[in-house]
């Protein structure tokens, strides 16, 4: 199902503290960098934080800037985005200022929280999930019946581990202080556990005042059938190399990647590239990289169409390509039309054969586009 882009929005202590044991919230940001946070609260569609720091914080959560609330008013967008929390317990404070500044709220919890939240009076949705957290479902609440798009995140600790540990965050925006907190009781911002392998990408570094703000993205694929948000971004870089494909009468423009299991470009490709009129994308792809690497078997290709089962230009389709390869996982965006091949099923023949599969249909349309005049 479709998620909104999640952004993790933090800053922390040269040490890596969000706060300190004190009484008051530690400031670890610059007068200017809390005007760009508030800059970015401007541009999303909700903000989400965890029952944790409305009880340690009490946060109003707000976009402070008149000129921002107005330009917002403008666009057809509420004067607030949406503010968002979740607890599993229901333990919350209905007098805390989340509740009572800005615009909508929503809290997202079990059923027993449920039961308990609505008990104490808090003043906003209150979304049941089942017996236990679970952020995935979350994620398609949010997207499909709250219609949010853009979700920033502002903590706390646990809440950024969560969706770092489980791929859901599309984006990190972390600004580093320059002071040390230095004391083991006080929060962090990342926990223990287990997280994607490989390193993110760095996507922007800026100074600002004395702080720096570092902007990362992952790039690890997931595993299995749950997609990842790094699925997401390399999906949309094969569906953009889709466009790149010399236009043909009589074949699909289809881009592809290979992505090693840490983040690793393995190759890319697409339809017709080099001239050769016949050679798919998935094809081209795979022939840039030695068979004897050992990434291949733990490594995604990514697909903007579903690999063929049939072709009758080479003797080999790209689905039994990905087989030779060794390659267990596939995410496509678009199921082929019978446009060529009647009945083609590459999804069901490589699942058939131990391969995961999975189709990220909100792609489906950016996918289709290089391929309007054919279907």
């Amino acid at each position: 199902m479709p998620y909104p882009h999640v952004l993790l929005s933090a800053a922390v202590s040269l040490d890596g503290y969000l706060d300190d044991t004190g009484p008051d919230r530690l400031l670890l940001s610059s007068p200017a960098d809390f005007d760009r946070v508030d800059e970015v609260r401007a541009s999303v569609d909700a903000i989400l934080i965890g029952a944790g720091t409305i009880r340690a914080d009490n946060p109003r959560l707000l976009v402070n800037d008149p000129g921002r609330r107005a330009a917002r008013v403008a666009a057809g967008k509420p004067e607030y985005p949406l503010k968002v929390t979740v607890t599993a317990t229901g333990d919350l404070d209905p007098d805390a200022n989340f509740w009572h500044t800005g615009g909508e709220k929503v809290l997202y919890t079990t059923e027993t929280g449920a039961e308990r939240a609505a008990a104490l009076g808090v003043a906003a949705d209150i979304v049941a999930l089942g017996a236990d957290l679970d952020w995935r479902r979350l994620l398609e609440h949010l997207h499909d019946v709250r219609g949010v798009r853009r979700l920033m995140v502002e903590g706390g600790g646990t809440v950024h581990t969560q969706l770092l540990q489980q791929g859901l965050a599309d984006e990190v925006q972390l600004v580093l202080a320059p002071l040390f907190v230095g004391d083991p009781k006080a929060p962090r911002l990342f926990g223990p556990g287990g997280y994607q392998a490989g390193r993110l990408r760095l996507l922007e570094s800026r100074r600002i005042d004395d702080v720096v703000l570092m902007r990362y993205e992952p790039t690890a694929p997931g595993e299995g059938a749950p997609a990842s948000a790094a699925d997401r971004h390399w999906l949309r870089l094969a569906c953009e190399l889709a466009a790149e494909c010399p236009p043909s009468r009589t074949a699909f423009s289809v881009g592809a990647v290979v992505v090693a299991a840490d983040g690793t470009e393995l190759a890319r490709g697409h339809s017709r590239e080099a001239r050769d009129p016949v050679v798919h994308a998935e094809e081209a792809a795979l022939a840039k990289i030695d068979p004897a690497d050992p990434r291949l078997p733990a490594a995604t290709v990514y697909t903007s169409l579903e690999p063929c089962t049939h072709r009758s230009s080479r003797p080999h389709p790209c689905a039994e390509l990905i087989l030779r390869a060794g390659v267990r996982r596939v995410v496509t965006a678009w199921r082929e039309p019978d446009t060529f091949v009647a009945a083609a099923d590459g999804t069901g023949m490589l699942r058939d054969r131990g391969v995961a599969v999975v189709v990220l249909g909100e792609y489906e349309d950016l996918a289709k586009a290089p391929n309007a005049h054919l279907v």
